[in-house]
């Protein structure tokens, strides 16, 4: 039985919501996708986007990494312009909150929202950057079913549906990419690579995987969606990128379990 196989006997058993999957092996270029054209709200997967867009726009000359911009928790609706301020309890990052008026390098910023999903970070980045530029980026890259809309909590926008939509076949397209340190530039790409390797939330594809695997990893959760996205580095063997979407599935511990479990399957294949 092939991978692929045993992945959808797993997925089959488990019987229940919309889930897929992205897979790529590094050394043989081999890769398939289960569903990988299914569009999922991005939750904070999309966070990845702005990290390779602000190392772009850096390549650019349109910034400096290092340039500081002043914490705010105030942000305009994509939907009427009007304003909207962040929860500290709903971010997994509250360290932000206390220094609203204080200034931070864009840099400084990237880093919490990666490794530890920051929600304020996110918004700075985005409105800094531009929703538009990011997903202009991703297309450029070969994810041309990505869109980012906004940052996160808009209200306004999600009630009527302006989400951020990310596949596993787009995700996977990205990766790929950056494990072949051709976004931006190799020295960008092993940047944004060591930020991921910081990533704090290791509850999906991490989980079931030995201490000594390396995975560059960017998480995300939403209500009834969870997902995983990730650069997978065996102490033996060729690395390779797996991505995982999951929509209708309880998102805090049935989800997770899946997608560790589908992880656990793959890495057998490397180990």
């Amino acid at each position: 039985m092939t991978p692929k196989q045993q992945v959808e006997d797993r997925i089959h058993a488990f019987g229940g919501g919309q889930i897929a999957v992205g897979y790529h092996d590094l050394g043989t270029g081999n890769s398939w996708l289960i569903n990988g054209e299914a569009t999922f709200h991005a939750a904070s997967t999309m966070k990845v986007c702005v990290l390779m867009e602000l190392f772009h726009q850096a390549e650019q000359g349109l910034l400096k990494l290092n340039d500081q911009i002043t914490i705010l928790n105030e942000f305009d609706s994509i939907v009427d312009g009007s304003s909207y301020r962040l929860n500290p309890e709903g971010d997994s990052e509250q360290g932000l909150y206390q220094r609203i008026g204080e200034r931070e390098a864009l840099i400084q910023l990237a880093k919490p929202m990666i490794t530890c999903s920051s929600n304020l970070a996110t918004n700075l980045l985005v409105e800094q950057l531009g929703a538009k530029r990011i997903t202009q980026f991703m297309h450029e890259l070969g994810a041309t079913d990505m869109i980012i809309r906004r940052g996160v909590e808009d209200g306004k926008a999600f009630q009527m549906g302006l989400n951020n939509e990310v596949t596993a076949s787009g995700f996977l397209t990205i990766l790929v990419k950056l494990a072949k340190e051709q976004v931006v530039s190799a020295r960008a790409s092993r940047a944004m690579i060591e930020i991921l390797f910081g990533q704090t939330h290791r509850n999906c594809i991490p989980a079931k995987l030995p201490a000594d695997a390396y995975v560059a990893n960017k998480t995300g959760w939403n209500d009834l969606m969870c997902h995983d996205v990730a650069i997978v580095y065996p102490p033996s063997g060729q690395d390779y990128v797996l991505t995982v979407f999951t929509k209708g599935i309880e998102e805090l511990t049935i989800a997770p379990a899946l997608i560790a479990d589908i992880s656990e399957i793959l890495y057998q294949q490397h180990a």
